[in-house]
């Protein structure tokens, strides 16, 4: 069993929705206090609500940019205010619009590079000196298999970024060591989100039917990645990362996941 997660104060950050919103319920359902951010107010508000009801020790919303310094710094004050301080920090705001390279320009780079790298940055700087006094801080990125493993057509930026997580990783693990905060990330295959659905039905049975489990993932199932990265037992590993894909990215070929008997 797990040490108790009853109590510890959590900041999940893009998660009015999606896998976000996955993580913070399954933090939620542990016993944690949650500190949900994103730029949805409304949608906000219903997720902190649905934690809440998860059983949470305290769910709030709060209203970041974290794609900007001064989002960050807002929320990790506010999450000391509400929760006492930060003991995990799951940065998970992230975006994928789908833009081929040749059409691309510099407002579509810099937009996916701000929200899913730079955010990264902000948000571990503005919590690191909480995470330290917390004792035993946890930093948990939310990346993809997408840049640092596979490639997409039209996510040249977005894996880009997601790539860009893992060099942040390595480093701010070491930089963050002795003050006994972990640095860790979670690369998701593909799961079931709102994002997902609306890449189309043909897509999502393309990609459920590349998957050797059978089927997407569910935003719990990177939860659960995130909250053992997260638990206290945990506390030896560190610069790593974790891939939950239900084993998309093994097979050689399609032929490689044809029923066996």
């Amino acid at each position: 069993m797990f040490s108790s997660f009853e109590n510890r104060a959590v900041i999940v950050t893009g998660a009015t929705r999606g896998i976000g919103k996955g993580i913070a319920r399954v933090f939620g359902r542990a016993g944690a206090q949650v500190l949900l951010v994103g730029r949805d107010e409304a949608a906000g508000q219903a997720a902190a609500a649905d934690v809440q009801a998860e059983g949470a020790a305290k769910a709030v919303f709060f209203a970041a940019d974290v794609a900007t310094r001064e989002g960050c710094e807002a929320m990790a004050a506010k999450a000391v205010e509400v929760m006492g301080g930060i003991d995990v920090l799951c940065a998970n705001a992230g975006i994928f619009p789908e833009k081929r390279l040749e059409e691309m320009t510099e407002a579509d780079l810099d937009w996916v590079l701000s929200t899913n790298v730079k955010s990264s940055f902000w948000s571990v700087q503005a919590c690191t000196d909480a995470l330290a006094q917390s004792g035993s801080g946890r930093v948990i990125l939310t990346s993809s298999i997408t840049g640092p493993i596979t490639g997409f057509p039209g996510w040249t930026h977005y894996g880009a970024s997601k790539a860009a997580q893992l060099g942040f990783m390595r480093t701010a693990a070491l930089e963050l060591a002795p003050k006994h905060i972990t640095v860790n990330a979670v690369l998701p295959g593909n799961v079931m989100t709102e994002g997902l659905l609306g890449m189309g039905e043909d897509y999502v049975a393309g990609m459920a039917a590349a998957i050797p489990t059978g089927g997407v993932g569910t935003v719990e199932d990177i939860g659960y990645a995130a909250l053992y990265l997260a638990s206290k037992e945990a506390g030896f590993v560190t610069a790593q990362s974790i891939v939950v894909d239900g084993g998309q990215t093994i097979p050689e070929s399609p032929d490689a996941i044809l029923p066996m008997s």
